[in-house]
């Protein structure tokens, strides 16, 4: 299963303003949802193909109330989450996905919530550099395209 996982802007709730909506609670109605952090909406899709493809049924529903969607495709990473961007070139052919991991969005989490990333390269050991911007609970490792990492 693949799971996307859905961040709501800080004075959102994400749930709320996604499921009051007739069109996006029917795109969401089929599908089980979780959330895996404060202020987040999650489902499990059969495949990244099918994930790209819901997020980008709730494109403008994501573009007004969602800070961060993130996808886990088991084929890529067991552990660690995608950007929708890298998810969408993953499924168009535009990179493979063994190719993904050395630059990271590494994102912390605090009481529940999702807090500020810090971008940063794999190690050549595999590792990846501990959160330091701040003490966190617990953190949660993207793989992101170049782009996104430039621009972080």
């Amino acid at each position: 299963m693949t799971r996307v996982c859905l961040l709501g802007s800080e004075h959102t709730d994400v749930q709320y303003e996604l499921l009051s909506r007739e069109t996006a609670r029917e795109a969401l109605s089929t599908y089980e949802r979780h959330a895996p952090f404060e202020n987040s909406l999650a489902v499990d899709t059969v495949s990244l193909g099918a994930a790209v493809s819901l997020c980008n049924d709730l494109n403008w529903y994501l573009a007004r109330f969602v800070d961060l969607a993130l996808i886990r495709e088991p084929s890529v990473s067991e552990t660690e989450w995608v950007s929708r961007a890298l998810a969408t070139a993953i499924r168009d052919g535009d990179v493979d996905p063994g190719a993904t991991g050395d630059r990271l969005a590494v994102y912390g989490v605090d009481d529940g919530r999702v807090v500020e990333p810090m971008y940063v390269t794999r190690r050549p050991d595999g590792t990846v550099p501990d959160y330091d911007l701040r003490a966190v609970e617990a953190t949660v490792t993207v793989r992101v395209t170049g782009a996104e990492f430039d621009a972080g």
